[in-house]
């Protein structure tokens, strides 16, 4: 493995896009606003993100793993924005667009930085990149409750006591939830 370069992914084929499956669905429930998500599962979200970016890598002018997870970022940012406007047809509102742009990309920085820490080389990005995958695939099979609570916590940035408010559940239980959530997500990582 070169540390100049970015190994074993194919850039130029758009089937790479489904090892970000997980990563997609992961940041899709976190910005998905809850009006909508009855109406639309996070799964069905992530389909129509993943048939775009199939349709559309043509358009994908990236060299890195990073600039694709940006680029997939972006169509998803974009996609939940469409959402939003059509939930909301007569209000739209083109700085809800910009927040919900800036909100998935937090999220997806909050989620790299668990991993990261400070990252020298090309091959130690692409560790990180690969890393993503995995936590976003470990975080989704995790209890609901676990996983909401890591969710609002670790990646949407809310203090224990705003998660405890937004889930319903005392602070000792939310304090309980990421304590055991954690410790699953370093079991993954150990094994």
């Amino acid at each position: 493995m070169n540390d100049e370069t970015e190994p074993d992914i194919d850039l130029t084929d758009p089937s790479v896009i489904a090892r970000y499956e997980p990563y997609l669905r992961m940041l899709a429930r976190t910005q998905s606003r809850r009006a909508y998500q009855a109406k639309v599962g996070a799964s069905d979200m992530v389909q129509q993100v993943m048939l775009q970016a199939v349709q559309g890598f043509d358009g994908f002018r990236g060299k890195t793993e990073a600039e694709l997870r940006g680029w997939l970022r972006q169509i998803l940012a974009n996609h939940l924005c469409h959402l939003d406007r059509d939930m909301h047809r007569d209000k739209r509102d083109v700085s809800r667009e910009q927040s919900m742009q800036q909100a998935v990309h937090q999220s997806s920085m909050r989620l790299e930085q668990l991993l990261a820490g400070d990252m020298a080389t090309p091959s130690q990005h692409m560790a990180v990149g690969e890393s993503v995958i995995r936590l976003a695939t470990a975080i989704e099979k995790l209890p609901d409750d676990q996983r909401d609570a890591v969710r609002l916590h670790y990646l949407d940035g809310l203090k224990l006591a705003e998660v405890a408010q937004r889930m319903g559940k005392s602070n000792g239980s939310i304090a309980g939830l990421l304590h055991r959530g954690m410790k699953q997500l370093r079991r993954e990582f150990e094994a």
